[in-house]
Formats: structure tokens, C-alpha cells, sequence
């Protein structure tokens, strides 16, 4: 039970080392950073340019749509890639698993096709 205990003191102790490592590197940085204070420095920076107007603005759902599915699929792809390496030591159970997976983002890529999701240029 002692051994048990001493592998948590271990990871307590690495652990406690981090923070302690991370918190001092800050309170370093804070002692040793120039202080200059400016106005500009305050201003919203946008790539630049001076900023102009309200810096709350506001943008149609169509593009949340656009990111979400670039998500799904940049993770359909993360998990294609190294199944398609290991398959044949896989098997056919696998195969099908990711039909199954494959066949599920069809439909979801259908149901957005038809729902008009994918067309740019069309108004909602």
C-alpha cells in the first residue's frame, strides 16, 4: 500500500513542480517587462489598420454552418488516414464499422446539401 501511495506523491510532487515552475516564469516576466504605458496600446488591434466603428458586429449562422462542417469532416478525415494504413490488420469487421461511420456523415452531408446549407450565394 506504501508503493501504491508513493507513485501519487510522484505525479503530486511533478505536478506542484509545474505550477511553481509556470508561476515563477510569469512572476519573472512581470518584474522584468518594460513599462510604457500608451493609449495606442489600449486600441483594439486589426491587422494594422485603425479600427473604425463598434467592435461588436454581427454575422449571419450560414458561416457557423460552414465551420462546423469543415470540423466534421477535418475529423472524418483524422480518422480515415490511419484506419486506410492499419486495415488489413484490422479486418472486415472494421470495413464495415466505417461504412457505418462514412454512411452516417453521407446523410448528414445530404441532409445539408438539401437544406441549402452548402450554397454561398444563396439568401436564407
Amino acid at each position: 500500500m506504501h508503493a501504491y501511495l508513493d507513485d501519487y506523491a510522484t505525479v503530486g510532487v511533478i505536478i506542484l513542480a509545474g505550477i511553481g515552475l509556470a508561476a515563477g516564469m510569469l512572476g519573472v516576466n512581470r518584474l522584468m517587462r518594460p513599462r510604457v504605458p500608451a493609449r495606442e496600446k489600449t486600441l483594439t488591434y486589426e491587422s494594422g489598420v485603425d479600427p473604425v466603428g463598434e467592435g461588436w458586429s454581427q454575422s449571419t449562422v450560414r458561416y457557423f454552418v460552414y465551420a462546423f462542417l469543415y470540423v466534421i469532416f477535418a475529423v472524418d478525415a483524422v480518422f480515415l488516414f490511419p484506419w486506410a494504413v492499419v486495415l488489413d490488420d484490422i479486418g472486415r469487421p472494421a470495413a464495415l464499422e466505417m461504412g457505418i461511420f462514412v454512411g452516417i456523415l453521407v446523410v448528414g452531408l445530404a441532409y445539408a446539401w438539401r437544406k441549402g446549407v452548402r450554397s454561398w450565394t444563396s439568401s436564407p
